[in-house]
């Protein structure tokens, strides 16, 4: 629904549209309702052009004669028994009306109307591709009605009967078939092709009803190209049925041609002309003229006979309103040719041979629609004029000409000729939140105590005046002298408890050679190491301690001296960290255990290079210097 409601929007032209507006109020005003029916609809759905316009109603269609004529339609022929209304609108949009109808056939050839509905319409139609109907009407407008199935026939692109004696009933068939394969190139579907040939063979075209010839040879004319069709037909052979004396060898084809070419021109403007008019005496161009009359004698629209016998004089009064002075700038020009019938301005297009309305056709068709493109959009933008604006539709047209005439050539002319159309400026936006509240900067914490600093100082300074010992500025002055650093503490050194605790009850004796030899690279170590180590062998050997050292005597040595020879790189701290034996020397010996914390430092050599443990052999002469303590223990115990 929505689909279709856009192709009617956008598929038909202005002047469709408002027909088919017209027809719509009108037929509310008399409570009937209306629908698009027939070849317009299958064109919308299929994607071709939509030439005229069939309408249907439910109710009496003569009763609408009178609104229609009011409304600016001319009434070009009828058919009472099918309840028919042929019309032609402003700007040559042609339009069948007709009553939705029930028909039979009780001869081939000769239909009986009666009253119907719009479903009853559409079952009695030709083919199903024409069998659909779409809603005019309100609360239903775009509803596609297709009890057929017509769309997946324009789908498959195929012609299907309705009725499958849809021939037999109505031989006109016969010919618009062919008329409609040779515009829109589908094909019949298989079955309809069987009946097709049953029919030409079985001659059912005998049976063609005068009025059924007419219509068929007048839409021949109103065909996009007419000489193709004609060309089709006679190779099926229905023109004989139609006119003996009408081929495509009477035709003017170069002439045709160059008629069909001026009319792309001009839609390419917006000027949507119907060529038939015209074409007629190029179709006819090689035929006598009684043949020529009896054709016109044949068609049911009497108004396009009129058309054709009256287009010489109108186009020539239209040319001479056209090369007047009135028509000499280029927007006067634009606006005579679009405000006047489109078959006129194609007649005079192709058939005028004055130099005047040939150089402004010239200039309308190649100079004028350059002064479209010159519209400058983004200074309408700036200068706030928009499509809210309800004037904004004509002051693009009223621009348009301006620039087609050359009135406005540069950006300042063009700004001041639109400055009174500007709107003024918009107030500013009201804000009507409560703006927040600031925040008061926090100080950093650095200031803070730096804050807590100076004020300490301050009150540290007041309580010296006040006992004379300090003077002002002494402690807050700026010649105070520098702040002093700040302390930082000393790293602890990672403990080796595993180590120590392992080592108490082995490695007690060697502690007096593990302080010589740590004493040795003292320079490297830190200063408080040193005092401990000059007071762990006065203080924490005593004699008679040292028995248990013989346990692990072998060992500790060994493991001592390889750290003592490595120490010569000046880290021997993980040496020095396994012989916490001092502790166990004596327990009053703790500074000997802060030595030997101290001692260690993160600078250890890896222990990849142990090697050297090897010349540790040396380490056994250790046992003299046993011997002498011992002896010298006895003397002095002897004394």
């Amino acid at each position: 629904m929505a689909d279709y409601i856009y192709l009617l929007e956008t598929r038909l032209s202005p002047a469709q549209q408002r027909a088919i507006g017209s027809i719509r109020t009108i037929a509310r005003e008399f409570d009937t309702t209306v629908f698009l029916t027939g070849g317009a609809v299958r064109d919308l759905t299929g994607g071709g052009s939509v030439r005229d316009l069939d309408l249907t109603v439910q109710g009496d269609v003569f009763r609408l004669k009178k609104s229609l004529t009011a409304a600016g339609a001319e009434i070009v022929g009828e058919n009472a028994p099918a309840s028919q209304l042929f019309l032609v609108f402003a700007g040559g949009v042609r339009v069948e009306l007709s009553s939705a109808v029930c028909v039979s056939w009780p001869k081939p050839g000769k239909p009986k109307f009666e009253p119907g509905s719009i479903t009853d319409d559409l079952r009695r139609r030709d083919f199903t591709a024409n069998a659909m109907a779409i809603s005019l009407n309100e609360g239903s407008y775009g509803l596609l009605m297709d009890p057929l199935n017509g769309v997946a026939d324009i789908e498959n692109r195929e012609l299907r009967l309705v009725s499958n004696y849809g021939f037999i009933e109505d031989p006109s068939r016969l010919i618009r078939v062919a008329r409609l394969i040779a515009r829109l190139g589908w094909q019949m579907e298989e079955k309809t092709r069987q009946r097709y040939e049953t029919a030409k063979e079985e001659g059912y075209v005998s049976a063609l009803s005068d009025w059924s010839r007419g219509y068929e040879l007048e839409e021949i004319f109103h065909e996009e190209d007419p000489v193709r069709v004609l060309r089709a037909l006679e190779t099926e052979g229905w023109l004989p049925a139609l006119s003996p004396s009408l081929t495509a060898a009477k035709a003017n084809t170069a002439a045709l041609a160059e008629l069909y070419e001026k009319q792309g021109q001009l839609q390419m403007q917006g000027i949507l002309s119907q060529p038939a008019a015209v074409a007629f005496p190029l179709v006819t161009a090689k035929l006598a003229a009684p043949e020529v009359a009896k054709l016109k004698a044949m068609f049911v629209r009497p108004g396009f006979v009129r058309e054709i016998d009256t287009l010489e004089s109108r186009t020539r009064d239209f040319s001479a309103q056209f090369s007047s002075k009135e028509s000499a700038v280029p927007s006067a020009a634009w606006r005579v040719l679009h405000a006047s019938e489109p078959n006129l301005v194609l007649a005079m297009s192709y058939g005028s041979k004055s130099s005047a309305v040939q150089s402004r056709l010239k200039t309308f068709l190649t100079e004028s629609p350059t002064a479209r493109q010159r519209i400058p959009y983004a200074l309408l933008t700036e200068m706030r004029i928009t499509q809210d604006l309800p004037i904004y539709a004509e002051l693009l047209d009223k621009l348009f000409f301006e620039l087609m005439d050359g009135k406005l050539s540069t950006p300042e002319e063009m700004k001041a000729y639109l400055e009174p159309y500007s709107p003024p400026a918009p107030p500013p936006p009201v804000n009507l939140r409560r703006a927040r509240a600031k925040k008061e900067a926090r100080p950093s914490r650095a200031k803070a105590k730096k804050a807590a600093a100076v004020t300490v100082a301050a009150e540290e300074e007041a309580a010296g005046l006040a006992s004379g010992l300090t003077e002002v500025g002494d402690l807050t002055g700026p010649d105070r002298g520098p702040e002093p650093a700040p302390r930082t503490p000393i790293a602890k050194v990672a403990p080796t408890p595993a180590p120590a605790k392992v080592a108490v009850p082995k490695k007690a004796a060697p502690a007096p050679v593990v302080v010589k030899a740590a004493v040795e690279p003292k320079p490297v170590a830190a200063k408080k190491s040193i005092a401990p180590v000059k007071a762990a062998p006065v203080k924490a050997v005593p004699a008679k301690k040292a028995a248990p050292a013989k346990q692990v005597a072998k060992k500790a040595p060994v493991k001592v001296v390889a750290k003592n020879v490595v120490a010569k790189k000046g880290a021997p701290a993980k040496a020095v960290a396994k012989k916490a034996p001092v502790k166990v020397a004596s327990k009053k010996a703790a500074p000997v255990k802060a030595a030997a914390k101290t001692v260690v430092a993160k600078k250890a050599v890896p222990a990849k290079k142990a090697a050297p443990a090897k010349k540790a052999a040396p380490a056994k002469k250790a046992a003299p210097a046993k011997a002498a303590k011992k002896a010298a223990a006895k003397k002095s115990s002897r004394r």
